[in-house]
């Protein structure tokens, strides 16, 4: 069979019967098979040799560059069909499609022509669709496994339409979106992230505190009019209301948290309260870079009511953070290749990264209801953020092949040095943003409707001092290549400052529609934003029809459609050389979206099937590229795509008496950018298949001993080399593929109480044994880029966390 065997390399000497089976199935499976040689020479229309063209094999994360004489090198898969593409700015790509036997050497003239890179303005209509509200049971967050990220989120990446493959960072995107497209509130309050955070490390705590958490709200798309200007998802958290004295206190090895609620001045009195510590320094040390990971995020958050009659009350949420991140790297050794090619990398650090992220939220709110079918809600809200990054570290990289050959003593051990070079990372970051908001909401509810409106008014001051840049060099010369001068990799200086106002509304009407069997519901509303800054209007209408019908099995059915705008906020403005441009408008996506819901019953329990079927077409598109968590926007460039596929969940009692539900989803989304002459491409987020699953189970007889499960996959998902255009984002990521276990003790419930002193006042307790990554998979999360002394490149992945064990202490009293 023509079928090329790809695994991590790992130490041979420690997993030999790993090995071996996969050895043993290469050789009487797929037989061994050898690489090839591909050589050429490129140039211009002219004739004119160019240097610095993308080669890169499509769907394989290798690739390598013409020198100034326009030749490259570049080792190929041999006994099966590749596609070579040959890139390069302002040159039309070219694909050539390549057959090579074993050590054969093949040779190429390429020949590149230039193409047109102006961009001509194109207005296209776009459609995409939406998903009904999902209502998360807030229990459940106490049980899932969590490796770092925040509880909710977590939650979150098991259902449809979700996908994320960084287990330490609280991002997530919807649908084909971004991390920046999604909207999070917390009692009607936006929450905001940090702008300069670019890897999961950094990031710290989310802001929703579980603790605190009463419902969780969350639509994948397609949302109502009521809801905000962005064009994935919309996650709606409330904070609870206490009705009594309660508590609970947790502690892991990845921190600590606290949480206490009561109520006072007869009943008028309440407030809830959470602290948190949190430091991963324990799963960092998983990761192929060693060193001294000092990583410490610290909050408080609390929620106060004061209710002054039965129709008049005020709450105060307020929020402090500060998540500090410091880091010594020593040494990094990582394994990766084929079984035909293993490598290594070994690099050797000197320096040290110091980021620290403080953030302060504080809204008042006062809600008004002067009779039951009447209320109205005003907040004042004000968010400021101070964000610090620097570092300097430096780095000397070794490329080795390594030996396969499994009767050899030196079996695993480097043989061959294919390339050194060394690098500098410097960064002296600083960003201040303050957001100042009053908005009122309101809602009548009569017979047959549900009223809602609102107005917002928002000031809005961000301010950043952005100094960073990498030099490189390899095997003696720095890159890019000069004869003249020693030159820097990448580079950036700038300073920007804005400051503007937006005015946003809405108005959006539930109608019971009297139908002659049946449930009928119609929902429409339209949004207006009015951004200072560009002086743009926007209008989107929204739309859902709902119908539950009166037939013996529970089924119902929605669709939705929409307009929706994602006005730019900060990051999207910044040319790539840090300059503000002025002229970018808001993000359009029309959407559509039909679903069903089915509600039957399997082994005398009840189950639900969710299905969603969805497209949306988008237009103004700003095109961007990830790496990691960040994200970098490309406002120079205007691009047009689509998003479509299918969600699918099944949820109910599999063991009875909990809940467990599967996830499937399929997806695609590209986008066109206007002019470039590549015509539609992966958008970063494009990932095909998405699976996940939550499973509980209990010790049958003993039910106080619990088991939870949590198993993500992810298909591939596009990236390219470093500094690249983004139609040059040809290659694929492994698929993510993670599973975490959890156990856990329950000693004390309320069916279970103790009366000894110590433990009468506790609720429950609870010991909990977590394993992360259970099968131990190297899931990879971006490259680094070496060159080896021949003029290959080389993606070197960074891999994620690897498996580890939590003991977690939970009590509620």
């Amino acid at each position: 069979m023509n079928i090329k065997l790809f695994v991590s390399f790992v130490p041979m000497k420690k997993n030999l019967t790993f090995l071996l089976f996969f050895m043993a199935a290469s050789i009487t499976l797929f037989g061994q098979r050898n690489n090839a040689t591909l050589k050429g020479i490129i140039k211009d229309s002219d004739g004119t040799p160019l240097d610095m063209v993308n080669i890169a094999i499509k769907e394989f994360p290798l690739g390598t560059s013409s020198n100034r004489r326009g030749e490259f090198i570049l080792r190929i898969p041999a006994k099966r069909n590749i596609i070579i593409v040959y890139s390069s700015l302002g040159f039309a790509p070219v694909l050539d499609t390549v057959f090579a036997d074993n050590e054969e050497n093949i040779f190429r003239n390429i020949i590149l022509q230039t193409t047109n890179m102006q961009l001509d303005e194109v207005v296209v209509t776009n459609q995409r669709i939406g998903d009904g509200i999902t209502r998360i049971d807030a229990k459940m967050l106490d049980i899932l496994p969590n490796a770092g990220s925040g509880a909710v989120e977590t939650m979150l990446k098991t259902l449809p339409g979700v996908s994320s493959n960084n287990e330490l960072s609280s991002q997530y995107s919807v649908r084909g979106g971004n991390f920046d497209e999604n909207l999070v509130y917390v009692n009607d309050i936006e929450i905001y992230r940090p702008f300069l955070i670019r890897s999961g490390q950094q990031e710290g705590l989310s802001f929703i505190n579980s603790d605190m958490v009463s419902t969780i709200d969350f639509s994948a798309g397609g949302f109502d009019a009521k809801y905000g200007d962005k064009m994935s998802s919309v996650l709606d958290i409330k904070y609870r209301k206490p009705s009594d004295f309660r508590g609970s206190a947790s502690v892991s090895l990845l921190g600590a948290s606290a949480h206490f609620e009561d109520v006072a001045l007869k009943g008028k009195l309440s407030h809830i309260s959470g602290i948190r510590y949190k430091t991963n320094q324990y799963l960092l040390g998983s990761l192929d870079t060693q060193g001294e990971y000092s990583p410490k995020f610290l909050d408080f958050q609390t929620y106060i009511t004061y209710r002054f009659s039965e129709k008049l009350d005020i709450s105060f949420l307020g929020n402090v953070a500060q998540n500090q991140y410091n880091f010594v790297p020593q040494t990094r050794q990582t394994t990766f290749g084929t079984w035909d090619a293993p490598l290594n990398t070994t690099i050797y650090f000197a320096g040290q990264e110091v980021d620290d992220f403080q953030t302060y939220t504080g809204a008042l709110s006062a809600n008004y209801h002067p009779n039951r079918n009447l209320n109205l809600k005003f907040i004042a809200s004000a968010y400021y953020a101070t964000e610090r990054e620097t570092y300097d570290i430096e780095g000397q990289y070794y490329l080795n092949q390594l030996e396969r050959n499994m009767a050899s003593e030196e079996f695993g051990d480097s043989v061959l040095n294919l390339g050194v070079g060394s690098f500098l990372n410097h960064a002296r970051n600083n960003l201040n943003a303050m957001v100042y908001s009053f908005s009122h909401k309101g809602a009548y509810n009569s017979e047959n409707h549900l009223i809602n409106w609102g107005v917002k008014i928002q000031h809005e001051e961000i301010e950043d001092q952005i100094n960073e840049w990498i030099f490189r060099d390899s095997t003696g010369y720095s890159i890019p290549y000069s004869d003249s001068e020693v030159g820097l990799y990448y580079t950036l200086n700038s300073k920007s400052k804005i400051s503007s106002n937006r005015f946003t509304g809405f108005i959006q009407d539930v109608w019971n529609a009297p139908v002659s069997s049946g449930n009928l519901y119609l929902t429409g509303g339209i949004r207006f934003n009015y951004w200072d800054f560009n002086n743009e209007l926007l209008i989107s209408p929204r739309a859902t029809v709902s119908y539950y019908p009166d037939w013996e099995s529970k089924i119902s059915f929605r669709l939705s459609a929409g307009m929706y705008h994602q006005s730019p906020f900060f990051k999207e403005l910044k040319f790539t050389d840090g300059t503000i441009d002025y002229n970018t408008k808001a993000q359009r996506s029309y959407q559509i979206v039909a679903g069903t819901d089915l509600i039957f019953t399997a082994w005398d329990r009840p189950f639900r099937v969710t299905s969603e079927a969805y497209y949306k077409y988008m237009n103004r598109l700003i095109p961007y590229q990830i790496d990691n968590v960040r994200i970098r926007y490309l406002p120079e460039q205007e691009a047009v795509g689509y998003a479509t596929g299918i969600d699918m969940k099944v949820n109910g009692e599999f063991v009875s008496g909990v809940q467990s539900w599967v996830s499937l989803s399929f997806m695609q989304t590209k986008e066109d950018i206007i002019d470039d002459g590549h015509g539609f491409i992966p958008r970063p987020t494009d990932q095909l298949v998405n699976f996940s699953m939550f499973f509980q189970d209990y010790l049958p007889g003993n039910p106080t001993y619990r088991m939870q499960l949590s198993a993500f996959y992810g298909s591939r998902l596009p990236t390219g080399p470093p500094n690249s255009e983004r139609y040059q984002d040809v290659f694929r990521m492994p698929a993510y593929r993670r599973i975490d276990l959890g156990f856990s003790k329950v000693f004390i419930s309320a069916a279970n109480p103790v009366n000894r002193n110590l433990l009468r006042h506790i609720n429950d307790m609870i010991l909990s044994l977590e394993v992360f990554n259970l099968l131990n998979i190297n899931n990879t999360i971006s490259y680094f880029w070496v060159s080896s002394i021949y003029g290959d490149q080389f993606a070197v992945p960074n891999y994620l966390t690897g498996r580890r064990f939590n003991l977690k202490l939970t009590l509620k009293f």
